[in-house]
């Protein structure tokens, strides 16, 4: 699989819908970005906003919520040296099975894809976890096979990061209807830049039009520095 950079990646169709990226950066930091893009006016209708080791997604003006059911939730979450990142509220179920003992296998056995019909958005998932100057993680997909199911889950595992390598998983290959659910392993992406260059560089690839909010996470292994960038369509 070819390697490109990660704002080719986010640019490659119009609408690759919810997606995360993980890896390390070229400087060895634990890189984390998470998006989310819309169609609809209910989907724009959204902002990121900033909590205690992560962030939510909020209605912009609550007066034009129609549904918050699979669009509001914990987009990020911290429990001691492991962050969660999702695209739906299987982020709190995560959460509370590593915390009770349980594992991110474990957690995502109990869901299954997005019960929206006709396109049965995928659950994308991912877990860094945070070591003494080294860091792993792992990414998830959960999608139907087929219209409506059953549930295949697909979980890759990467322990041993390479600098300037991360890799990217997203929910739909791109626009259509209904959407066609994102197929075969992460993208490989190169990572590189400090935070704020690529912020600025994630943001301009996503589609002007459908870009609704932006999350951006550098985390050093080595001195524990951990910073976070929020972009939102709606300033």
């Amino acid at each position: 699989m070819n390697t490109v950079p990660f704002e080719t990646a986010f640019s490659a169709t119009t609408y690759p819908g919810r997606g995360i990226a993980v890896g390390m950066n070229d400087d060895g930091s634990a890189v984390i970005m998470y998006f989310i893009m819309g169609r609809s006016e209910n989907s724009r209708n959204r902002v990121f906003v900033p909590q205690e080791g992560g962030c939510r997604t909020q209605a912009f003006d609550p007066s034009k919520m129609v549904d918050p059911s699979l669009i509001i939730y914990n987009c990020v979450r911290t429990l001691g040296n492991q962050i969660i990142a999702t695209n739906g509220d299987q982020t709190d179920t995560i959460y509370d099975h590593l915390k009770s003992g349980g594992s991110f296998e474990s957690a995502l056995s109990t869901r299954a894809f997005e019960p929206d019909e006709p396109n049965y958005t995928p659950r994308i998932s991912a877990l860094v976890k945070m070591g003494e100057k080294s860091f792993g993680y792992k990414l998830s997909i959960l999608k139907a096979m087929g219209e409506g199911g059953p549930c295949a889950r697909y979980y890759f595992d990467y322990s041993r990061p390479v600098k300037g390598l991360g890799h990217f998983i997203h929910t739909y290959q791109g626009d259509g209807s209904p959407l066609p659910s994102f197929e075969g392993e992460p993208e490989r992406i190169a990572l590189t830049g400090d935070i704020d260059q690529m912020t600025e560089r994630a943001w301009a690839a996503l589609n002007e039009d459908n870009r609704v909010s932006l999350y951006v996470r550098h985390i050093d292994p080595a001195t524990g520095r951990d910073e976070m960038r929020i972009v939102n369509r709606h300033q």
